[in-house]
């Protein structure tokens, strides 16, 4: 093998040197190359120096090969192994990796390659059938073959097909096709004949042939379905039908054999009649054991009978009949809907019939038989309902309802009913209605639940080994639908067609030899969903401070949908959003913690176990004061009035002394003054000071000889004054109040004679000069001394009177420190005075220094200078001439 690679290399070698063109040369070029296999291909370098094997790579499609894939033959060839995959063309190009000027600068001449055409090797064709097809009222002579074929082809290398056809003769028909269907005319149907039958598949990778059939032409033939199928049926025969047919082809030209299939008409799985039945050659066949009363669809189809490999024809066109009818087998299902009646003592009873299972015919009429003992007699009441004016239909079987029958509650009545077509009379049924109160037990743990579509119930039996069946009653709305299980049936599955969404109330009785026991009952849904709509809610009444009341009514059954589980109550102001969940059996709720005098938005949530549902929102706000809270306040103030009236009235009756002495001050009286009897030669009747006005007056004895000491210390102030001193009137200030009234400062105490009007209070001092020889009465050895007293009074001061305050004030400080002086004779400057009026005097000595600085008090001739403030009450007072000193 070496040697003849060497030997294909010079070869190539030479055969490049001659052509003097390409430095590169590649091999082999195949035309076409297997997908799936390796290839091998050996580049060459010729004619050049320039570059060896190691300079040298491979690129497929723009990609590089990895040099693992490479095999270096010498230092002038290398070759590379791969795997084809992919369908397309593509190149293989050998090229330099080297840069060297020449190789640059004749790149192309350092390029050489290979196109891969691709394409799948040929597989031997399988299953090869092949049919001749009638053609009128004989067999076709053209053949028609398919077959499959498990390998591939590509676009590039295509696969043909051959279908050969050899009779016995040899002669052989064939034709080519790139399907894997073929046709062969072979002129006249070689009947009787046996042939040969094979195809053979090429293309440019190779060829393959299949199994070569052996075959008579007989088994080839397919010819038409049976002609004018009809049916037919007979009244004396309510379970059978007849059926004929006409053959597709003459006999004599094929001998033919057949096959039947029937089914109830809407039925998807067909019955076959059994084969050896129509084996032989028939035109003609009658079905048995069919339904009375039920539509039937029948086919027939045919095949040649002389070879048992042949073609069945197609099925023939649908062939209906109804079979007659038959008396109805079975008994009609009897039922009873009990109810209040509007008598007491007599119930409402509703029956209704249901057709028997095995009607045989359509129900014309129901006849009823009603039986009970009156007065110790049996009683029989025959009716006759017919259908079409009372029959409601139902899942899948006519229900019957009659009107309803009072029936008393101490009764007993048994009711039997038979169905009657047009055949016949059918069994009768029987239903006891027993007395009120004296029903048999009721099943015990009854069970409903969905499953696969389905309403299972389950229940145990009761305590009784009289039960005889079991009923199960199922009610949507206002529709009734029953079924009846046998006694030893515990568990079951409603037969009805029932909806989803929607609620039943399914009950179980047990019957005793007929009669009906009380029922068990529960509500149960085939699918639960998300209820329809959801309550809508409102309030109770008003809303309060913090809590409202609120009602809805419960969704309609019709559209809860599935078991109300809950109710969820939101209730929102502003941005906050709260919940209250209730049970679903609720219908009103109290939120409570809300805030006054706020606005709410509240819906309700009616959930099941599917799903939730919102209803509509409704709007309220809340009272700014609770209910009675504004009538609490009023009565609570009320009360605290009351209370502080009270206690200021109890205050005013204890306290009624302090109040009067503060509210209204004993004021003296003017009626009683002795000041109209004082005289300076009489000495005045000692009189007992008066309690009312002791208080009110103080009196001063002045001393002369004091004034020294004051004059001394007040030398430099007392200039400063005297002119105000000496000329003005004065007010004093000296001695306590009189009769419950502070002592205060006239508005003349203030150097701002522009305020007077302003600070003058209510209660004004009065200030006047009394003279008296003694204090009480008692007769002093020397002249009476002035006393100055001082009251106060409610009445305005007089004109004379305003600035007397202050320069009396001064004046008393002077005249402590003065002695008295014994006048003798009446002060003519009081001459004016009325006998009766109370007057104060103040004498004060004059302010006149001697040349030794001693006080003119010293001096006990020197007369005494009073000042005189004579007080009327009532009346007005001396002129201020009168009393200047």
């Amino acid at each position: 093998m070496d040697s003849v690679r060497k030997l294909l290399l010079v070869a190539l070698m030479l055969a490049a040197r001659a052509d003097g063109l390409n430095h590169l040369v590649t091999f082999p070029q195949p035309p076409v190359v297997e997908l799936g296999s390796n290839f091998t291909a050996t580049c060459v370098v010729i004619n050049t120096t320039e570059v060896t094997a190691d300079d040298l790579y491979w690129n497929l499609s723009g990609t590089t090969l990895p040099r693992e894939l490479y095999s270096k033959i010498n230092s002038t060839a290398l070759s590379v192994t791969f795997t084809i995959t992919s369908e397309r063309q593509e190149w293989l190009l050998c090229q330099c990796g080297k840069t060297s000027p020449d190789v640059v600068l004749n790149q192309g001449r350092f390029m050489h390659g290979i196109m891969l055409v691709k394409g799948y090797a040929v597989e031997k064709p399988e299953n090869v059938t092949c049919v001749a097809l009638q053609e009128e009222t004989f067999i076709s002579g053209t053949f028609s073959c398919e077959w499959n074929d498990s390998g591939h082809q590509t676009k590039d290398i295509p696969t043909t097909y051959t279908l050969y056809v050899k009779d016995l003769m040899g002669k052989t028909n064939h034709s080519a096709t790139r399907d894997k269907r073929a046709q062969v005319f072979l002129g006249t149907f070689p009947d009787h004949t046996n042939l040969e039958i094979w195809v053979e598949a090429h293309n440019k990778l190779g060829r393959a042939e299949s199994e070569h059939l052996f075959e008579n032409a007989g088994k080839f033939i397919k010819t038409n379905p049976p002609d004018n199928v009809t049916v037919m049926s007979e009244t004396t025969f309510p379970t059978s039908l007849l059926l004929t047919w006409t053959p597709p082809i003459n006999k004599n030209y094929v001998r033919l054999r057949y096959r039947i299939r029937f089914c109830p008409e809407g039925a998807h799985t067909w019955s076959d009649v059994p084969q050896v039945d129509t084996s032989h050659e028939i035109n003609s066949f009658r079905l048995q054991n069919l339904q009375p009363d039920t539509v039937y669809v029948s086919q027939v189809s045919c095949k040649n009978s002389q070879q048992g490999h042949g073609y069945w024809s197609e099925w023939s066109s649908n062939a209906t009949k109804r079979t007659a009818e038959d008396v109805p087998k079975g008994k009609p299902g009897l039922w009873r809907i009990i109810s209040e009646g509007e008598n007491t003592g007599k119930r409402r009873v509703q029956f209704m019939f249901k057709e028997p299972v095995l009607s045989n015919g359509r129900i014309l009429m129901y006849d009823m038989k009603i039986c009970c003992r009156v007065n110790g007699s049996t009683q029989v009441e025959s009716l006759s309902f017919n259908t079409s004016e009372t029959a409601s239909k139902s899942s899948h079987r006519e229900i019957t309802v009659l009107n309803e029958v009072l029936i008393p509650d101490a009764e007993t009545i048994r009711v039997s009913v038979s169905a009657v077509n047009s055949a016949g009379r059918s069994a009768e049924a029987s239903l006891v209605v027993p007395e009120r109160g004296r029903e048999p037990p009721p099943v015990e743990e009854l069970r409903v639940w969905p499953h696969e579509d389905k309403l299972m119930v389950e229940w145990r039996p009761p305590n009784s080994s009289k039960v005889s069946e079991f009923v199960v009653e199922w009610v949507r709305g206002g529709e009734t639908d029953w079924q009846r299980e046998s006694k030893s049936t515990t568990r079951t599955h409603i037969t009805g067609k029932l909806q989803r969404l929607v609620c039943y109330t399914v009950s179980v009785y047990g019957v005793y030899s007929g009669r009906i026991g009380r029922a068990a009952s529960v509500e149960a849904f085939l699918e639960q969903g998300a209820p329809s709509e959801a309550p809508s809610v409102s309030l109770v009444g008003v809303p309060g401070r913090n809590e409202a009341n609120l009602v809805w009514t419960e969704v309609l059954p019709e559209r809860r949908q599935g078991f109300i589980t809950n109710y969820t109550v939101y209730y929102r102001t502003g941005t906050e959003v709260k919940a209250v969940t209730v049970p679903g059996n609720s219908s009103s709720c109290t939120l409570t913690s809300l805030l006054p005098d706020s606005t709410y938005d509240i819906w309700i949530k009616a959930s099941t176990v599917a799903g939730s549902t919102s209803g509509f929102i409704h709007s309220f706000t809340t009272q700014k004061y609770a209910p009675g809270e504004i009538e609490g306040i009023v009565v609570a103030v009320s009360l605290g009035f009351l209370f502080v009236f009270l206690m200021t009235v109890l205050l005013c009756f204890y306290k009624k002394d302090v109040i009067k002495e503060n509210f209204w001050p004993q004021i003296p009286d003017p009626g009683e003054s002795t000041i109209g009897t004082w005289s300076p030669d009489y000495p005045l009747k000692a009189e007992p000071p008066r309690e009312s006005c002791l208080s009110g007056v103080s009196v001063l004895d002045v001393d002369r000889c004091e004034g020294r000491s004051l004059f001394e210390e007040e030398k430099e102030g007392l200039p400063l004054k005297k002119d105000k001193f000496l000329s003005e009137e004065h007010s004093s200030g000296i001695g306590g109040s009189s009769c419950m009234s502070s002592p205060r400062q006239s508005v003349s105490d203030s150097d701002e004679g522009g305020d007077m009007a302003d600070t003058t209070a209510s209660t004004v001092q009065y200030s006047s000069v009394v003279a008296s020889n003694g204090y009480k009465g008692q007769t002093p050895t020397q002249p009476p001394p002035t006393l100055f007293s001082r009251s106060e009074s409610t009445q305005p001061l007089l004109d004379s009177e305003e600035n007397l305050d202050t320069t009396l004030q001064e004046g008393s400080r002077l005249s402590q420190r003065c002695s008295q002086s014994a006048g003798g004779d009446q002060d003519p400057r009081l001459q004016g005075v009325k006998q009766g009026e109370e007057l104060h005097t103040l004498d004060f000595c004059p302010l006149q220094e001697d040349s030794e600085n001693n006080s003119p008090c010293d001096d006990q001739s020197a007369a005494p200078t009073s000042s005189y403030m004579p007080q009327l009450v009532g009346e007005s007072t001396v002129s201020e001439s009168q009393l200047r000193v």
